[in-house]
């Protein structure tokens, strides 16, 4: 569902939504989720953000000869997530994309917003790692997003 104030945000602005259910492997001995398994969650959403392009990371690693690695991420705890909590991860991009995407993330249990965590990728040659533009398919993905 199209809130309102999204109707006139650019398609990468406007929030896509992943849910996950918290398994007991994940937490500690305090029985709260374990911080490292927040940027699984982050991954997660951020590759059902790009499946809804119509792209999936195995598609631009084989055939778009790009990678995407982290150059960093930053987050905000707010709460704990428990075991078998259902987890509502919000993903957008916080600026037009280009060489790099700097992802937004909120993660939500019920309408409690737990964490914030800010994520940056940038494309890179598969071979020689260096810095790149993103495939044409990327842009061409996006505008066709955007006309939906």
């Amino acid at each position: 569902m199209v809130r309102s104030e999204e109707v006139d945000k650019p398609f990468w602005q406007v929030p896509h939504e992943v849910r996950l259910r918290v398994r007991y492997a994940e937490t500690d001995q305090m029985g709260v989720v374990y911080y490292a398994h927040y940027a699984v969650y982050c991954e997660v959403a951020r590759t059902e953000w790009l499946r809804r392009l119509g792209l999936t990371y195995a598609e631009m690693e084989e055939k778009m000869n790009v990678l995407l690695p982290v150059r960093r991420f930053s987050i905000t705890y707010h709460r704990p997530a428990r075991y078998d909590d259902e987890l509502r991860i919000e993903s957008w991009l916080a600026e037009p994309p280009g060489t790099r995407l700097h992802f937004q993330h909120k993660i939500y249990r019920d309408q409690i917003l737990l964490a914030e965590a800010e994520v940056t990728l940038i494309f890179v040659d598969k071979v020689s790692w260096r810095p790149c533009r993103p495939p044409e398919a990327f842009y061409e993905a996006l505008a066709e997003a955007s006309t939906h």
